[in-house]
């Protein structure tokens, strides 16, 4: 199984989809597919997360793996699949900021790990509060590039606490990782270091 593991992580860092795919099968034959996913996809992700972390591996290479791993799971476990209709209602969108690099490099590796989730793209404050409560949002992912868009946060939480919501705020990017206290003095509820 380690080795499968490994050759699984070598196939994404070399963007070799078919590669990637045939070890998944070869792995997969004495396993679920949400097995698969918990015992391959995601450590494979968090390995390649903390490669990133140490400088070892190229952003893209987090990016391209995490999509091609969003491209398996989607074979792995159909939009219809029972194994995804217990999750929470979620969403990810970037607050009023135009960076979108790392919205769509966590959006990937959520999606590689078997996760459904909404992508609102950039957004204002009242747009997100607005698309929240139509859509019964239960965890909302903001990520951050600039430090105006993450001092936004504050508002989109007292906004979505005026309604009544119970929406949980994950928020990730620079300005957070600059500031570890940044994410509680906006009233978020958690801080994602990177995006696995």
């Amino acid at each position: 199984m380690k080795q499968n593991v490994d050759f699984f992580e070598q196939a994404l860092l070399s963007l070799d989809r078919l590669a990637a795919w045939e070890i998944l099968q070869e792995t997969g034959k004495e396993r679920t597919p949400m097995q698969l996913i918990e015992q391959v996809v995601v450590p494979v992700m968090e390995r390649i997360g903390d490669g990133w972390n140490q400088g070892r591996i190229a952003l893209s290479q987090v990016y391209m793996g995490g999509r091609i791993c969003e491209e398996l799971v989607d074979r792995l476990l159909p939009k219809e699949a029972p194994e995804r209709k217990h999750q929470p209602m979620m969403a990810i969108a970037v607050l009023e900021d135009y960076h979108l690099l790392g919205k769509r490099i966590v959006y990937a590796a959520l999606r590689a790990c078997g996760y459904e989730l909404k992508d609102y793209g950039r957004s204002t404050v009242d747009d997100l509060v607005n698309r929240v409560r139509e859509d019964r949002i239960k965890v909302l992912l903001v990520s951050a590039l600039m430090l105006p868009s993450a001092l936004r946060v504050k508002a989109l939480v007292t906004k979505l606490d005026e309604i009544g919501t119970d929406v949980k705020i994950i928020v990730g990017g620079a300005p957070f990782l600059f500031d570890a206290r940044l994410w509680k003095d906006v009233c978020a509820d958690a801080m994602g270091k990177n995006a696995t």
